[in-house]
């Protein structure tokens, strides 16, 4: 259960350019163009409102100076300083509302659409990357982003206006001491460019480290009954201190950046002021300038600090941001192998009685080595087709196809007479109700469970859907009934139980072709016989594909096929094949002395005694 190493989680990842990664936002930013305008408008009006304050303070300190200040004069400048303050706060409340409401509408619609894309993606794409990846980039990534759209857009945009207006009233007061305080800005953009770099490369471990860690966490309350079952908790507890130990490291490697990054930018300032100290103070002892102008040039300069230390912040919250952007960028460009090649409004598709032909179907996952099925011909109609053989002869992997889950060649897989390729996913798999081996449920009520494939459908049908998967009655008896919650994928229920509520979910839509892969086998006989009863009556006329290894449960199906190494071995009868199959008379021998299974069927049971004699598989 221990997740994959950093380097491995990132390898294989090509990163996007940067045109690319922006053109995720800014469609957004043009969308709400006006709300960001009326936001910058106020965030720059506060920024100029600011600089009037060390120009009344001018006024003030030269008129105490030359002796002409009265107390009127210098009540109506506190006035002024106090009116403008207010403002301020009116403003930056009005730009903190647009600009920062924005950044949580962006960051709204970009989960939008990583959840609708996630949605569109198939089996192959959800094999390769955990869950706890995908759930980083619904979390951690969108924070970065908003608070790069964000505060970080802010501080971008305060930092320029504050700097540019702070050093012309610098420069209108006198050049050369600008200059000089000036000076050590170009350290300043240096180091600011050489940190830069490395944020973004340790910012992405971070990220990668935080996926493992959600991750890890998901899987292990996923399976904490077999945690407990196995005594794993020290074990788990030690994994989960060292991958969260790793992401500490990597915190702290990009707080290092971030802590060169602040304290550089408050030394350029720091020995800007010192430069303006002393020059400055010589220029007023020579009375070069007056004291007023000394006083206002310091505090232009004192109000230039901040845009020189949030370059620091804004570097980090734009390199955290682009970091992120590009991640979620990757995973909305990861497109599914299948997709539709024809779009067809529903309504004006027409599909007969579904059924399915296969030519010659060939099938290999992606990352094997051989292929699963091989060169398989069959004809799948109305009526109840089983479907058996050994572990790996490709029974689920056929399913799989059929379902519409992997993708096919074309002339290879036909649906209702035509090539599913040419029929949109959608109008194949609303035919087709799928019940795999593992069976998903949702912490949520057994009705809700029950009706998820038809969410509008009644309390009376859905208790008809129950009864005809056998489980009716042991729904009634829990504690709500079908309003019973059921815990985590069904933790409250037996397994048996999980999969006839599975079935009952796929009864309940009522589709055309039903397909039951191995998802039978956690019941009783007694119950599984009493289960494909209950099915002939309803689905008679419809198109039913069973997997199982029980003979007695294939005995009531009207065909059966037995593969072998991803091909069909045989097919025919339940007695047809007794008499000539050997893996099919092994399977009837082996379960006729399991206690409980109880075989009993025609010809079966008259040859047993001879088919005991001459057995040899």
């Amino acid at each position: 259960m221990k997740p994959e190493s950093t380097a491995q989680a990132g390898q294989g990842r090509r990163p996007a350019g940067k045109r690319a990664v922006l053109g995720l936002v800014l469609p957004i930013f043009f969308r709400h163009r006006r709300r960001l305008a009326l936001g910058l408008v106020a965030l720059i009006a506060v920024d100029f409102l600011q600089l009037i304050i060390p120009h009344l303070l001018k006024i003030g300190v030269d008129s105490l100076a030359d002796g002409t200040a009265t107390e009127n004069h210098l009540l109506a400048i506190g006035g002024l300083i106090l009116l403008i303050a207010l403002v301020v706060a009116i403003l930056r409340f009005t730009w903190r509302y647009l600009i920062v409401g924005f950044s949580r509408l962006l960051e709204c619609n970009l989960r939008n659409r990583i959840f609708s894309h996630i949605l569109t993606l198939d089996r192959s794409f959800f094999e390769q990357r955990t869950t706890g990846d995908i759930m980083a980039h619904a979390s951690n990534d969108l924070l970065a982003v908003q608070m790069a759209c964000g505060m970080g857009l802010v501080a971008a945009v305060d930092a320029l206006v504050m700097s540019c207006a702070a050093i012309g009233f610098m420069v209108h007061i006198h050049l050369r001491l600008t200059l000089l305080a000036l000076l050590p800005m170009p350290l300043l953009a240096l180091c600011t460019r050489l940190l830069a770099t490395r944020l973004h490369q340790r910012f992405n471990i971070v990220q990668e480290q935080f996926s493992l860690l959600t991750e890890f966490v998901r899987t292990t309350l996923v399976s904490i009954r077999l945690v407990k079952a196995y005594t794993m908790e020290n074990l788990q507890e030690r994994d989960f201190e060292q991958l969260g130990r790793a992401y500490v490291r990597s915190n702290i490697r990009v707080a290092t950046i971030q802590g060169l990054l602040f304290p550089v930018a408050g030394l350029v300032g720091n020995v800007g002021m010192l430069l303006v100290l002393y020059f400055g103070g010589r220029l007023v002892i020579a009375g070069r300038i007056s004291l007023g102008d000394f006083v206002a040039f310091i505090t232009y300069l004192y109000m230039l600090v901040w845009p020189m230390m949030a370059i620091g912040w804004v570097t980090s919250l734009g390199q955290r941001g682009m970091t992120s952007l590009g991640r979620i960028h990757e995973l909305l460009s990861a497109a599914p192998r299948l997709q539709d090649r024809v779009r067809v409004p529903e309504k004006r598709l027409t599909i007969p009685v579904p059924g399915f032909r296969l030519r010659d179907l060939s099938f290999a996952y992606p990352a094997a080595t051989h292929p699963a099925l091989r060169h398989v011909s069959l004809d799948i109609g109305p009526g109840i087709l089983g479907l058996t053989g050994r572990t790996g002869s490709g029974k689920s992997t056929l399913c799989k196809l059929l379902a519409r889950l992997y993708p096919v060649a074309d002339g290879c897989l036909f649906f209702a007479g035509s090539d599913v390729n040419s029929l949109p996913l959608d109008a194949v798999r609303s035919r087709i109700g799928y019940v795999g081996q593992e069976t998903v449920l949702f912490s949520d009520t057994v009705a809700a469970n029950i009706a998820m494939g038809r969410p509008g459908a009644g309390r009376t049908e859905i208790e008809e859907a129950a009864r005809q998967a056998a489980i009716h009655h042991e729904i009634l008896q829990l504690p709500k009934g079908y309003e019973t919650l059921i815990g985590e994928r069904g933790v409250k229920l037996s397994g048996g139980q999980r999969q006839r509520l599975a079935l009952a979910r796929a009864l309940l839509c009522r589709r055309p072709v039903l397909i039951i892969d191995d998802a039978l086998s956690a019941l009783d006989v007694e119950t599984e016989y009493a289960v494909i009863v209950a099915l002939r009556q309803r689905l008679r006329g419809k198109t039913v594909l069973i997997v199982s290894q029980r003979i007695k449960l294939l005995s009531e199906t009207d065909e059966i096929v037995i593969m072998e190494q991803g091909t069909i071995a045989d097919r025919g009868g339940h007695e047809e094949l007794f008499q000539r199959n050997a893996l099919y008379r092994f399977m009837y021998e082996k379960q006729l002395h399991e206690p409980g299974v109880g075989i009993n069927n025609g010809t079966a049971g008259k040859t047993t005694s001879s088919f005991r004699q001459g057995i040899n598989v």
